[in-house]
């Protein structure tokens, strides 16, 4: 369903840009003010990690040690499987209240646009907590310092701060790459690995199909050797000694030398970011993202000219999508994500935050120095014991204390979102979470929206009047149909999910 009606402003800017409509917050009144929203939401402090940035790089670090240790320690094999087991049990329960304040994070921020901005570039520089037994803690602190914090800044200082932070050199196995004929590498029998260099050049920069080589992404493995992080500080550090000695030619210019220093790969980074088929692969996947998955090249190539004229300045490439006449036509050309879908119907009904959600980090006391490997808090000895293990009633009861740490009952929130297909900082591979239409929007997943729809309008739409609420949530984008079916539902909840459930409603 494209609709080729017109709307307003207001409602285009709310359902194509934003996460739709919630009560009490007033929708942009021009593009100054829809840009604005990145400018304001780019500096403030987001509701993860849990416990703020600072506190989670030093329980991130303290995990890493603890885990070092007992790795190291005389303990029998099944004594150190039960300690790491203890470990990431509880990690997974952080990413868990992590992931819901992720959540309520695009819920309840007035910036739309800037929180979509951040979901595509989070998606573009993806990486997930299923790597390895650290990353479900080192994840949420990415997103909140790498690219949050550079949504509205050249694309340059975005690309350095994206590659560089331990959660990609750690997603990409950086870390396991050594410059074969390094000091590191003969002394210790290592080579290369290619993953950070070749998804540097698919996926992150010039995009597939743009002309480079397989020597290119060797190459440019080669100059990413020494790219590493210090476990100490959480930080990127370059370490010479593992760096590929002599230069390396990427695209036809040369990196390195008799000396190799962290100049080299910033040099390729930014080299890359200047490259005009970086423009052109990275102007398309936001038109795509945000227009229409058939992008209007006109559009893409205003983009292009605002992103070569700026030096790669984010700001006017945005400017440059909004000035354009196709992004406010045709209406319903993409569909919601999970993520999105769920965000807006919670935005919709106006769900009410839940004060006692992210007052503690789940991970403290993990690497305290003669601590246990488990708190003794209700919410933190959730994952002390195997859940199989448990009788129902203690089991119920856990889970309800769980629930009450949380923004969102995971039934309404995390739950849905996973089983529609897009579970939070879990892509399925390097490439992120697709973006066409077709893969969001089909049998299964129709009725899993139909199922929360229906789950979420009984719990929370009790003092709802359908026909008001469908004015509120889709204002001039109702169809007539639409407006017909909701007002002869036979009672308030079964009205509401046909307002929740509409085509309207999962398209934007």
């Amino acid at each position: 369903m494209v609709q080729t009606m017109s709307l307003s402003f207001q409602t285009m800017s709310m359902l194509r840009f934003g996460y739709g409509f919630r009560s009490g917050e007033a929708p942009p009144t021009d593009k100054q003010a829809l840009l604005g929203q990145v400018t304001v939401g780019a500096l403030q402090i987001p509701l993860f990690p849990i416990g703020g940035v600072d506190a989670r790089r030093q329980r991130v670090i303290e995990v890493a040690a603890r885990f070092r240790d007992i790795y190291k320690g005389s303990d029998g094999p099944d004594v150190k499987r039960a300690r790491q087991k203890a470990i990431s049990e509880k990690l997974t329960t952080g990413y868990q209240r992590d992931a819901d304040a992720r959540l309520a994070q695009a819920v309840y921020s007035p910036n739309g646009f800037y929180e979509r901005l951040a979901s595509f570039w989070v998606n573009h520089f993806s990486v997930s907590t299923r790597k390895n037994q650290q990353m479900p803690a080192v994840v949420p602190l990415y997103e909140a310092e790498a690219i949050r914090p550079n949504v509205g800044a050249k694309f340059s200082v975005l690309l350095r701060a994206a590659t560089s932070h331990p959660a990609m050199l750690l997603y990409l196995d950086q870390s396991q790459s050594f410059g074969p004929d390094s000091a590191v590498g003969v002394k210790n029998g290592k080579g290369l690995n290619e993953n950070l260099g070749r998804e540097l050049l698919e996926l992150h920069t010039l995009g597939a199909g743009s002309g480079y080589t397989q020597d290119d992404v060797r190459s440019t493995a080669m100059v990413l050797t020494g790219l590493t992080f210090d476990p100490a500080s959480m930080k990127a550090r370059f370490r010479p000694g593992v760096a590929e000695p002599g230069s390396h030619q990427v695209l036809g210019v040369s990196y390195g030398g008799a000396k190799r220093s962290d100049r080299d790969y910033l040099s390729l980074l930014d080299n890359l970011a200047a490259n005009p088929r970086t423009a052109k692969h990275i102007c398309r996947k936001l038109v795509v993202h945000f227009i229409s998955d058939q992008p209007p090249q006109e559009m893409i190539d205003a983009m292009v000219g605002a992103w070569i004229s700026t030096d790669g300045n984010l700001m006017a490439v945005y400017a440059a999508m909004l000035d354009h006449p196709a992004a406010w036509a045709d209406f319903g050309s993409k569909a919601r994500q999970p993520f999105d879908y769920v965000v807006a119907g919670l935005r919709a009904m106006n769900v009410d935050r839940n004060q006692l959600a992210g007052q503690s980090d789940e991970l403290a006391a993990i690497g305290t120095p003669g601590s246990p490997d488990m708190a003794d808090d209700p919410v933190s000895t959730l994952a002390a014991d195997d859940p199989a293990t448990l009788d129902p009633e203690t089991r119920k009861k856990r889970n309800a204390a769980f629930d009450a740490s949380l923004y969102f009952p995971r039934d309404v929130g995390l739950a849905p979102v996973r089983r529609m297909g897009q579970p939070i900082w879990q892509p399925p591979s390097p490439a992120g979470f697709p973006e066409d239409f077709v893969s969001w929007v089909n049998s299964s997943q129709l009725a899993e929206r139909l199922a929360w729809a229906h789950r979420v309008a009984a719990r929370y739409g009790k003092l709802y009047d359908p026909r008001r609420f469908l004015k509120d949530t889709l204002a001039d984008a109702a169809r007539d149909d639409t407006i017909r079916v909701v007002s002869q539902a036979p009672n308030k909840v079964t009205g509401l999910t046909l307002v929740l459930a509409s085509p309207e409603f999962y398209r934007r």
